[in-house]
């Protein structure tokens, strides 16, 4: 039995050693999946990598879970010591397995807590010169890089986790962890989490877990974009602009960030965020009208569907707060934020509308023909100029209008009109109630 249970933990072993080799070999995985298999066939790994998916033959399981999971009870009882790597490869393989083991997720936890504190930059009453200088210059810098990969890898565990196991809560408590912890106040990254985690919850309406940690993400940007504007005379006329120098690349004013918008490096307290650092989120106005526009594309693809309508709830509540204890200007029509340059997205909506009921694409088409005249009144260089062409050039087309309650109850009408599910009609009359009773309030 003896033999038996000695050649069963070196298979183990070796299964477990090939699963982490397959992530090393190609970290792009994105499937994984079970070969039904019950019984052994050729004498080869259980371990199947073709392009970028993995399959584990099923008959290896009743061998791998038993072994994985009483090895990492046994660390956390303090009856037998893990290195670091064995931790790692331990904990993937069970998370592959079962993506909502919570202990698996603590172990990470406390792994990456000693890789933040190996990675923590040099203190700043270190003086040294010369060679010292380069080297210490060439520790950050592989520290640095190290730490990217590191969080790089860890977010790729959590979205493989929750793509696998519906509301994973476990998955994405963990993501924002390793957020707050490993790039704290990070405006690049956090808006870069925010743009990604469009398609995985366009793809997953139903689990309210990916649109939780979507609205972690509006709620930190919010903080520190509030933050950041608070020595601003007023907030709703800021409008973030990219820098006038094309050679200036807010990467290198800022080590923490990386061109994928991971941050490759992390300390205690987060460094206020720069004018690049601004200029490359856009402004809150525009940031809650986007939000709202994709509650808006999903509940009319995906009618039915409840997490969507408490999405829309919690998007709109935050901005009515955002918006009353900012003193956001009344006259939505008339004082919506201007887009910057650097908006492209926002320009891919051509027909969203103002709660006046005018398209933008109609305004910008008025405008546009408006231009035009004054361009040929100054070609032929007659006439006096129009005082309101002045203004109108001074504003600059009108912007996207953020979400006001006219224009909420708008849309209810709309859904209600058009509905023919009798879930999407109840979840509308029921945000319309909730508009009344805590918005119109």
């Amino acid at each position: 039995m003896a033999e038996t249970e000695n050649e069963v933990e070196v298979l183990v072993q070796r299964v477990v050693k090939d699963i982490n080799n397959a992530f090393k070999r190609n970290p792009n995985i994105d499937e994984i999946g079970l070969i039904p298999c019950p019984e052994v066939r050729y004498n080869r790994s259980p371990i199947v990598l073709v392009e970028n998916k993995l399959g584990v033959e099923s008959w290896c399981v009743k061998y791998l879970l038993p072994y994985v999971h009483n090895k990492l009870l046994l660390y956390r009882q303090r009856k037998q010591w893990l290195d670091r790597e064995a931790l790692v490869d331990i904990t993937c393989t069970l998370l592959l397995l079962n993506p909502d083991f919570t202990t698996a997720w603590n172990v990470r936890r406390w792994i990456l807590q000693q890789v933040l504190r190996e990675c923590s930059s040099p203190g700043p009453d270190r003086k040294e010169q010369g060679d010292g200088d380069r080297h210490d210059a060439a520790e950050k810098t592989r520290l640095s890089e190290h730490l990217h990969r590191v969080l790089h890898e860890e977010m790729k565990v959590c979205a493989d986790a929750a793509g696998r196991y519906p509301s994973n809560y476990n998955a994405w408590s963990h993501r924002i962890w390793v957020l707050q912890n490993m790039a704290p106040g990070n405006l690049k990254v956090l808006h870069d989490e925010l743009s990604s985690m469009r398609q995985w919850v366009s793809m997953h309406v139903s689990d309210h877990s990916g649109f939780h940690y979507r609205q972690f993400l509006l709620k930190a940007l919010v903080r520190e974009l509030s933050q950041s504007l608070s020595s601003s005379s007023s907030p709703q006329h800021y409008h973030p602009q990219p820098s006038s120098n094309p050679s200036h690349s807010p990467h290198k004013a800022n080590p923490h960030h990386q061109a994928n918008g991971e941050a490759t490096a992390a300390g205690p307290c987060p460094s206020p965020p720069s004018p690049e650092d601004l200029a490359l989120v856009p402004a809150l106005p525009q940031l809650f009208h986007q939000e709202v526009e994709l509650c808006t594309d999903l509940i009319k693809s995906f009618p039915g569907h409840e997490t969507l309508w408490c999405h829309r709830r919690h998007v709109f509540y935050l901005w009515h707060h955002w918006r009353r204890d900012h003193h956001y200007g009344q006259g939505f029509g008339s004082e919506s934020p201007q887009p910057n340059h650097t908006d492209a997205g926002l320009s891919s909506h051509p027909h969203t509308a103002c709660p006046g009921g005018v398209g933008l694409d109609r305004v910008q088409r008025r405008n546009g023909q408006a231009q035009e005249g004054q361009d040929a009144m100054e070609v032929d260089g007659v006439g006096v100029p129009d005082p309101r062409d002045t203004k109108r050039l001074k504003r600059g087309p009108p912007g996207p209008c953020p979400p006001a309650l006219p224009s909420e109850h708008s849309f209810v009408a709309s859904v209600l009109d058009s509905c023919r599910s009798p879930e999407q009609g109840r979840f509308a009359l029921a945000y319309r109630k909730w508009l009344d009773s805590v918005i119109g309030q």
